[in-house]
């Protein structure tokens, strides 16, 4: 059987993404090729762990039209789903890219506030996870506890689930507190804001992650830093990834691309270093496509065999 990886999103998304000629104040702006995305950080990693050819479970909350909507598109793009009824209307965030200027403008609402009834049935259905790895991405809700990601870790180590997260601000630090993450991905802001201090020197900054690999608390710690690639730390020592050049369509869903393929090369038993390059190599894919995380799986390949620095492991029989 191969690796089941499921994905938990509290304050999932549709993201409508679209472009404008110009997008200038009090005037209609009219924008044309549009699209609509299930999205929300572990919607995105599902997503992209089945375009990549893995096993995945998306677990939600939703609620209201919107919810059926999203649950439609994640329909349409088969993946399979479990759905966590709540009664708030789930979010509608909304992207336009300037062509006259190329700016992208991101437009991403607070989402529903949740009841406790509606938060503990999402840590209930954790606990009925059988096996696998577990991806807990995207900020909480108003109305969730803190420390809910770090409750989330402790079922998931209870059963022996693999927990990777991806979040910020005291959920992320509250989690880690708990200890038993396998992986982590903040971006280079949401590290900083983790250790308490900039970490804009390259020194400082793999010794801030060496540490908290070495702290017992994760097994590993991603950096994503944009146009400077990405950073790995884990308690042996670093590895530093630079950027692919690719051609820039988009940048939503970059970080959670990153995570799907980084997650499933390790769920396939591929090497942390291995592992890494997929993720970047993703990211990348992830950046050069429109839309909300729409690597797709050939590009993947194609950016991983441009990694050098990381020899190419094999990828287990069966999921060729």
């Amino acid at each position: 059987m191969p690796p089941l990886i499921t994905t938990l999103t509290l304050n999932p998304t549709i993201d409508l993404a679209s472009e404008a000629k110009a997008v200038q104040p009090i005037r209609k702006v009219r924008t044309f090729n549009e699209r609509q995305d299930p999205g929300g950080g572990g919607v995105n990693v599902s997503r992209v762990v089945r375009e990549l050819g893995g096993e995945t479970l998306a677990m939600i909350l939703a609620g209201g039209v919107t919810g059926r909507f999203l649950e439609e598109l994640l329909d349409e793009a088969d993946v399979p789903r479990r759905s966590i009824p709540i009664a708030g209307r789930t979010r509608i965030s909304q992207t336009v890219l300037d062509q006259t200027s190329q700016f992208e403008y991101r437009f991403v609402p607070e989402g529903p506030t949740i009841t406790e009834a509606e938060w503990m049935a999402a840590l209930e259905a954790i606990g009925e996870v059988e096996g696998g790895w577990f991806v807990a991405s995207g900020s909480l809700p108003a109305g969730a506890p803190q420390d809910f990601y770090a409750r989330a870790a402790t079922i998931a180590a209870r059963r022996g689930i693999r927990f990777v997260l991806d979040t910020s601000g005291d959920a992320l630090r509250m989690a880690l507190e708990a200890g038993g993450v396998e992986l982590v991905k903040p971006s280079l802001g949401e590290f900083e804001s983790l250790i308490g201090r900039e970490l804009r020197d390259p020194a400082l900054l793999e010794q801030a992650a060496v540490d908290l690999a070495r702290s017992g608390r994760v097994a590993r710690v991603a950096v994503t830093l944009g146009r400077d690639g990405a950073l790995l730390a884990t308690a042996e020592g670093t590895l530093r990834l630079p950027a692919l050049d690719v051609v820039v369509r988009g940048a939503v869903g970059a970080g959670d691309s990153f995570l799907a393929s980084m997650t499933l090369a390790l769920a396939r038993g591929q090497s942390t270093e291995d592992a890494f390059a997929w993720g970047v190599a993703a990211g990348a894919a992830a950046v050069s496509s429109a839309g909300t995380a729409h690597p797709r799986r050939t590009e993947v390949e194609a950016l991983r065999q441009r990694i050098h620095q990381v020899p190419a492991g094999p990828v287990p029989k069966g999921e060729q």
